[in-house]
């Protein structure tokens, strides 16, 4: 529930509470204009990370709530199973790797979703000290139902763009990552 640009939520009162720490994209903008104003910045290098840096928060947060909750999926837990489904069997240290989280953050997901008989982890055949993972029968089952309507979500976040713009802006964002893979 909003309250002109504030986002705010009814209270044990009912009355609107500004939701801490949260700003507009508007407010945010004006704010670090203030901020760097006469600094010897690169204020469209800044405003352009900073909003990939925003939009990305605000779609993985929509996604998470939209389609991955109903399955009772974190952001986190849905990378793995997606990354493990694609390069299947994989690694543990390779999955952490693609997420782009630590090896500890990764051990809790895994024993959540193998509690859950999502995946199962197994000693690699070729060297006994790592492990690697796969999706069980359930796990695959899962993905099969569940991303197409995470495409389909995504699908419609990405409408508002257009063809034209969309292709654009894909080829900018795999230049920026294929940017940072040459450091």
């Amino acid at each position: 529930m909003t309250n002109g640009n504030n986002r705010s939520y009814p209270n044990e009162y009912g009355r609107l509470q500004r939701v801490p720490g949260t700003h507009t994209l508007s407010e945010t903008e004006h704010a670090v204009a203030e901020r760097l104003g006469g600094m010897p910045v690169d204020m469209a290098a800044m405003a352009a990370c900073s909003n990939l840096f925003r939009a990305a928060n605000s779609v993985r947060n929509h996604l998470e709530r939209s389609v991955l909750a109903k399955h009772d999926l974190s952001w986190t837990a849905f990378v793995v199973l997606w990354v493990t489904w694609i390069w299947e069997p994989i690694e543990t240290r390779d999955i952490a790797a693609e997420a782009g989280f630590s090896k500890a953050t990764l051990t809790g997901v895994l024993d959540t979703l193998e509690g859950r008989g999502l995946v199962l982890r197994s000693r690699s055949t070729t060297d006994g000290r790592l492990v690697e993972v796969s999706l069980t029968q359930r796990g695959r089952r899962l993905m099969t139902r569940l991303f197409p309507a995470f495409n389909a979500t995504e699908a419609d976040l990405v409408s508002e763009i257009g063809k034209r713009r969309l292709g654009e802006l894909t080829e900018g964002l795999r230049a920026l990552v294929l940017a940072t893979e040459r450091e």
